[in-house]
């Protein structure tokens, strides 16, 4: 007779494998980052000529932690099998999934991306930042001050006598987490005093070093980054922040920002050099794994896509180091889940 502890979970997992094969849904559904959206979308187009026995994949752009939270909800049909994120998935996200019953969380790196920043290419005011101008002019308590500055001359007197207006994500993106781990808080820990300050007073630093100024020099553009691309381009000193691959689909109409002396170029960011080089991810469900049909194939479709002639470099994707995308293939074949020990 089965244990009664196991219960719960085989009447969870029935209700799972009934939602996803009783006919409720036959496509696969993804969501998730606005970054990486673009690339799952090709990957869905090329899907649904390769694997014309399956429906069209579902593919929406919701933002990482938007997305990552549907995603965790629960098993079953009603729920997301993939999902697109700019950025690794924490571990209070993976505890969440784990709660709801989402045990069998698949991580797959899909290749690399530039966190750059932006400005009109017909209008340009030729910045070149450093990590720490960056935060200066951004942070609501720089360094633990008042926020007092309201041109980029105010933050660096190199800097140009521009106002400050910075088009950047909502805190929903994962590419707002991304640029708070990769330029905020580095251009923060650039004092001693602040580097000092994350292990006496952790809480203090997150405070000091993460939270963005509210007094309109920093304006949430939302999750369209088509829009953003517009804002830049047409307001001379404006400056955006959003993926690599935006910017190189728009390069008539934007150019780049050098960071620290490094400009966001394929290479650099390929090389890590680049300040905002990041890795992008994608979340597999393995309870969907051999129940969504179609969703195996998909993966594989993905893993084309992802090579290094393959065709999402052609999107602005920038493929990973071979080991990276070995690493990302045996994920898939072995459908090895996710710990909390993987996150450190």
């Amino acid at each position: 007779m089965t244990n009664r502890r196991f219960w719960p979970f085989l009447a969870m997992l029935g209700a799972a494998l009934a939602a996803c094969g009783s006919g409720l849904r036959q496509e696969i559904r993804v969501v998730g980052s606005s970054t990486v959206y673009p690339f799952t979308t090709a990957v869905a187009e090329r899907f649904a000529q390769n694997f014309p026995g399956y429906r069209s994949p579902i593919v929406e752009s919701t933002g990482t932690g938007s997305g990552i939270k549907l995603f965790c909800n629960g098993v079953g049909g009603q729920f997301p099998d993939v999902v697109n994120a700019s950025r690794r998935m924490k571990a209070a996200e993976l505890e969440s999934c784990t709660r709801n019953g989402v045990r069998q969380v698949i991580e797959v790196p899909v290749g690399i991306d530039g966190l750059v920043l932006i400005e009109s290419a017909t209008r340009p005011t030729g910045y070149r930042l450093t990590l720490r101008d960056i935060y200066a002019a951004l942070a609501k308590e720089p360094f633990g001050r008042p926020q007092t500055a309201r041109t980029w001359r105010d933050v660096n007197p190199e800097l140009p006598d521009v106002p400050i207006l910075v088009y950047g994500p909502p805190p929903t993106s994962g590419t707002r987490d991304s640029f708070v781990e990769l330029i905020l808080t580095k251009g923060c820990d650039s004092d001693p005093e602040m580097k000092a300050l994350a292990t006496s007073d952790a809480d203090r630093h997150k405070a000091i070093c993460h939270t963005v100024r509210e007094d309109g020099a920093f304006v949430e553009a939302g999750e369209n980054d088509n829009l953003l691309i517009q804002r830049v381009s047409e307001n001379q000193g404006a400056v955006g922040i959003l993926g690599y691959s935006f910017m190189e689909e728009n390069q008539d109409r934007v150019n780049g920002i050098p960071i620290a002396g490094i400009a966001p170029t394929a290479e650099t960011i390929q090389a890590l050099d680049y300040p905002g080089a990041r890795q992008l991810f994608i979340y597999v469900k393995g309870e969907h794994l051999n129940v969504v049909p179609g969703l195996r194939e998909f993966l594989t479709e993905y893993a084309r896509g992802w090579a290094q002639n393959g065709y999402l470099s052609e999107r602005g994707l920038i493929p990973a180091p071979e080991e990276v995308r070995a690493a990302a293939q045996a994920a898939i074949d072995g459908a090895r889940p996710l710990t909390a020990a993987d996150l450190g």
